[in-house]
């Protein structure tokens, strides 16, 4: 989490993110990512009439296309999940730190994983291909308020898309809880998985009160898109039910 902290920070800086964007700005990074998202997004903004209904659309439409990908992270954690039992026992089986307990202990774990189908990797790509488009928004709204006389992002409701705001960010934070709460961390014992499902919320709330609004929105409707396809994948309800 560290690593993808570091990452968006040092990305972030590595293009002109206040400077303006349009269809002449040049490189790899402004062809292919940052100016296709601003133009989908003012094509949906000029047909429905605001760019926060651009913005929502244009989310729908990314998760839609990441969904298999997501669907196969989603159950290869829930398998993660399923097996944990097993682990916890092959841990206390080979407690001891010296080298070839320890390389036992990584056979026996990797033939768990093997016969239970679980890819412990399975979940790095989702995650390797949301990081360039949670960037390329950052930078395509960013560049859009940089030319407010090409782009004027206007507001959701009350709320100015162009500016931080602290009722979307908290409001993002805890549709985030609700999505750990009813995913991977609901009957998980592992201690980091907890501590992830405190530690991943505050963070979008923290990112949400410097950043303007309009990535906030796109982590609400992004996590509440993750909300449903949990619920048809971990069927939270059966926890009451036992």
């Amino acid at each position: 989490m560290l690593t993808l902290v570091a990452a968006t920070v040092v990305l972030s800086g590595c293009t002109e993110f206040k400077e303006p964007i349009s269809a002449d700005s040049k490189g790899f990074w402004n062809e292919f990512i940052v100016w296709p998202l601003v133009s989908v997004i003012k094509y949906f903004a000029d047909l429905l009439g605001s760019y926060a209904w651009g913005i929502i659309i244009v989310t729908i439409i990314i998760r839609l296309a990441i969904l298999p990908l997501m669907i196969k992270q989603t159950k290869s954690a829930k398998q993660m999940q399923e097996i944990q039992p097993k682990m916890e026992e092959l841990k206390k089986k080979y407690a001891s730190k010296d080298q070839e307990t320890q390389q036992k202990y990584q056979q026996e774990m990797m033939k768990l994983m093997s016969e239970s189908g679980v890819n412990p990797l399975a979940g790095c790509l989702p995650i390797l291909v949301q990081m360039p488009i949670l960037i390329g928004f950052y930078h395509a709204i960013s560049r859009m308020n940089a030319t407010p006389d090409a782009f004027e992002l206007g507001s959701f409701f009350m709320f100015p898309l162009a500016e931080p705001s602290i009722i979307l960010a908290i409001t993002a934070g805890l549709i985030q809880y609700i999505v750990l709460f009813t995913g991977p961390a609901m009957n998980n014992s592992n201690p980091q998985m907890k501590m992830m499902l405190y530690i991943m919320p505050l963070m979008i709330i923290g990112f949400g009160m410097v950043l303007p609004a309009a990535l906030s929105l796109y982590w609400v409707i992004g996590n509440l898109f993750t909300f449903v396809q949990n619920l048809f994948i971990y069927k939270p309800w059966r926890k009451e039910d036992k």
